[in-house]
């Protein structure tokens, strides 16, 4: 008992380390720098390492985050962008839909596109994606501030992301209406921060493997949500949504493994209560379920499927995958944080994505 007690603090006290790393600090300077305030070029170039093989074009940027109080010197956030080839669609006339795939900590932009495959199938489906990466200079392990309450309420990273989407959907024909935020475990949670606060520009969402909304606020409290949920401070957070004022829908695509020991599967269920309280759905069955046995050869894990519908759309779509830890589902097993196991959730994301998209005002 006192070696699992040893073990479980050891753990604890990483975790805390990770979330809660500074940025990298700068060397000090002999004279003191006026504060710059970000400037708003950013170009886009061919980037050669394009990993993540598809036949589209592999784009790579930089962006200016905003300053944070007390800073200097001003940050940029690389990104990379995935153009699929030109096709004879609705993408010659209202632009390529856009999904903003969000990393988790303790991963690269590069290596979110390979593992998940995600360019790949947005080939196939006439996709743009584009990939941020969260500045080591800005959180050591490369994690999402998404606990923070500055960032909770639409700044810090949250301005920084809703920045680099509008640029780049001023320097390519994106379709404004269906523009989709994504991302596991941080990711995760910094997509659903970046939906409640800009939904006037994100037209729906993915979660996987993500911790519950609105909670946290400091790196011990990020842990306890990530392990516990977070019942009482789940309900505020949407109820404090809601008073800023008219809310439109935000059909949500939750993805969770039952053996995740990192976000634990309560933040699933708490993350549909929020979502169906978003959404104006009171919190009860699921309008359908489809239940999937296991594949042969462990090919694909079994799996739920919980749709609650509004009318002919399914507005939340909740799925539990047996036997899945802390990773993407039906991802390349080469790199962390996938699991080579179904279903994959890349294809899901697109399938539920692509039947949603904001109305024009």
């Amino acid at each position: 008992m006192r070696t699992l007690a040893r073990a479980a603090t050891t753990q604890q006290v990483a975790l805390v380390k990770m979330l809660g790393s500074p940025a990298t600090p700068t060397k000090k300077r002999k004279r003191k720098a006026a504060p710059r305030q970000p400037q708003p070029s950013s170009k886009t170039e061919h980037d050669p390492r394009s990993g993540p093989s598809a036949q589209g074009q592999w784009l790579a940027g930089r962006y200016p985050m905003p300053l944070r109080p007390g800073q200097a010197v001003v940050q940029h956030m690389s990104y990379w962008l995935y153009l699929p080839q030109p096709r004879s669609d609705s993408a010659a006339t209202d632009g390529w839909p856009l999904i903003v795939m969000l990393h988790g900590c303790q991963q690269s932009a590069t290596q979110f596109a390979e593992g998940t495959r995600m360019n790949r199938l947005a080939e196939q489906k006439g996709y743009a994606v584009l990939y941020p990466q969260q500045p080591m200079r800005v959180q050591a392990q490369r994690c999402w501030r998404w606990y923070e309450r500055s960032v909770q309420q639409g700044g810090g990273e949250t301005l920084a992301l809703a920045g680099l989407i509008e640029r780049v959907c001023e320097q390519h024909r994106i379709d404004r209406r269906r523009i989709y935020a994504c991302g596991l475990s941080a990711g995760a949670a910094m997509a659903a921060v970046l939906a409640v606060n800009r939904p006037d520009l994100i037209a729906a969402v993915g979660m996987h493997s993500g911790p519950v909304f609105g909670a946290g606020h400091t790196p011990m409290g990020a842990l306890h949500v990530m392990r516990h949920g977070a019942a009482v401070q789940s309900e505020a957070a949407i109820l404090g949504v809601l008073a800023r004022g008219p809310m439109p829908l935000m059909p949500a695509l939750l993805i969770q493994g039952d053996d995740d020991s990192v976000v634990r599967p309560i933040n699933q269920q708490q993350l549909a209560r929020q979502w169906l309280q978003l959404n104006g759905l009171p919190d009860g069955p699921a309008t359908r379920v489809a239940v999937k046995p296991a594949g042969r050869g462990a090919r694909r894990n079994a799996h739920e499927i919980h749709d609650y519908v509004v009318g002919r759309k399914v507005v939340l779509r909740v799925v539990r995958i047996a036997g899945l830890g802390h990773a993407w589902s039906g991802g390349d097993p080469a790199l962390r944080f996938n699991a080579e196991a179904g279903p994959d959730a890349s294809r899901m994301l697109l399938e539920f994505l692509g039947r949603h998209r904001r109305q024009r005002r």
